[in-house]
């Protein structure tokens, strides 16, 4: 090789080394100037200057030297800078795009603009204008979601979901914090002995059973525990209240206080904030309480955790009987009785022994695993759906809940298959599901309804039945 030809290489080299290099620091430059520079932080601070327009027009794509000096750092008139308001010239949306550039700090919703810092809810999501004009939202689990309304209703499952007002605004996790309350049963109480039932395996079980067609008047409506988590003692409650009414052959109808429990049960209880259901049997046995007529339900007002004052005490008058020490925490109500029961016994979890206690004694309580599609329940024959499989894990959780069984029935779906069910009383008002009930699956332990259901006898004497009367307790 030449001397010519090697100082034409060498001098070529140093050319693009200098090209290079002159390239990146523009590269560098401009990354630095988004990154450091005012002008990005704070937005446009003169949007009235013609800059683009006295340069002599735009460039069409990146163009790193299509550029105007604009204060104390200079701006691009090209295509590549429109991706956010600070990195053109004043007058580059207008002048070269033929548009209004959209506002610094704001965020559009439904044709209005709102400033930085604006909030609105979205379901369960709070979402907010940032100060780049987006807005950002929580990604929250909510319990009403469309999607899985939707995907039940589309999907032959045999049951038909619905949207619930009370329910909208909130998220999942709230809706397992508020809207349940019943603790999982500790091991010691998981093995409780069952009852031993002789039935005879040749007796007949109707295939349809509903205690408040053999005992009118006598079972109670279902109540609403609200943002309360106390299925807990409004599932005792009720039950206690059926049997009552039907051991005293109506000549007691109570609907018994849950606010009783909920205020006064506060041995290792948590009020609306949950608690065990054999703690509240042993409080039913021990301190008895009054009627929801005596006693109502007040729901909290600011946190489900907090606990009103317990405003009913009751002594021993011999033979286990007690008596209330003080009138009523409703004015209006003078019928300050105390009802009991005896301890509570644990049935097994065969369902035609499920079946044939509720038949001869009355509502059974039973322990529910509640998941998300639950509570979106409206009619139909429930069975815990896969719909929610494809998201992510926040979208699929459960918790523990408390019911009344109330009888059972069979039907049989589009394929000529026989669903057997059970029929249940919910605590969730009688706007939700069928009138405040529900039918789930029967047979099949389905959410674990039938691993922990539980009997119950009021304390009753002849001497109490002689002593009351229908009024003392309201029924509906």
């Amino acid at each position: 090789m030449t001397m010519m030809m090697k100082l034409v290489v060498v001098v070529s080299a140093v050319l693009l080394l200098m090209a290079d290099s002159g390239m990146t620091e523009r590269i560098l430059t401009r990354r630095r100037r988004m990154l450091d520079n005012p002008l990005h932080a704070q937005g446009i601070r003169d949007p009235f200057g013609s800059y683009c327009e006295r340069r002599g027009g735009c460039c069409e794509g990146r163009n790193d030297g299509c550029t105007m000096p604009y204060l104390d750092t200079i701006c691009y008139c090209d295509l590549f800078c429109n991706r956010t308001v600070s990195d053109c010239c004043p007058d580059f949306w207008g002048h070269c795009l033929g548009i209004q550039p959209p506002p610094r700090g704001k965020c559009e919703r439904n044709g209005h603009w709102f400033h930085s810092g604006a909030t609105y809810k979205e379901n369960c999501n709070l979402c907010t204008c940032s100060a780049s004009g987006q807005w950002v939202c929580e990604q929250h689990a909510c319990l009403i979601e469309q999607d899985m309304i939707q995907a039940v209703n589309w999907g032959k499952y045999g049951w038909k979901a619905a949207n619930y007002s009370q329910f909208w605004g909130m998220s999942l996790d709230e809706g397992l914090r508020y809207r349940l309350g019943t603790q999982r049963p500790s091991r010691a109480i998981m093995s409780m002995n069952e009852i031993q039932m002789n039935m005879d395996n040749n007796e007949h079980l109707p295939s349809y059973f509903n205690a408040a067609e053999k005992w009118p008047g006598k079972i109670h409506e279902p109540l609403d525990q609200g943002n309360c988590a106390a299925s807990w003692a409004f599932s005792t409650a009720a039950v206690a209240s059926d049997r009552i009414s039907i051991q005293s052959m109506g000549h007691m109808t109570p609907q018994l206080s849950p606010q009783n429990l909920i205020s006064c049960d506060t041995r290792n209880q948590g009020g609306c904030a949950g608690g065990r259901i054999d703690g509240a049997w042993w409080y039913l046995r021990r301190r008895g309480v009054v009627t929801e007529e005596c006693y109502p339900f007040n729901p909290p007002q600011q946190t489900p955790a907090e606990v009103s004052r317990c405003m009913m005490q009751s002594r021993s008058v011999g033979r286990g009987k007690r008596q209330a020490t003080a009138h009523c925490p409703n004015v209006y109500s003078y019928h300050n009785e105390i009802y009991q029961s005896t301890p509570p016994y644990r049935l097994s979890s065969n369902e035609k022994e499920i079946m044939k206690e509720i038949m001869d004694n009355g509502p059974v309580q039973a322990i529910l695993e509640v998941h998300e599609d639950f509570f979106v329940y409206k009619s139909g024959i429930y069975r815990h759906t896969g719909v929610n499989a494809h998201k992510a894990q926040q979208y699929r959780k459960h918790g523990t809940h408390s019911v009344r069984i109330t009888g059972w029935g069979e039907e049989t779906d589009y394929n000529g298959k026989t669903r057997k069910y059970w029929i249940a009383a919910n605590s969730w008002g009688k706007n939700w599901g069928e009138d405040g009930y529900f039918r789930i699956a029967r047979g099949e332990n389905e959410c674990e309804i039938e691993a922990f259901v539980i009997g119950v006898w009021g304390r009753i004497t002849m001497e109490d039945m002689h002593s009351h009367h229908h009024h003392h307790g309201r029924h509906k």
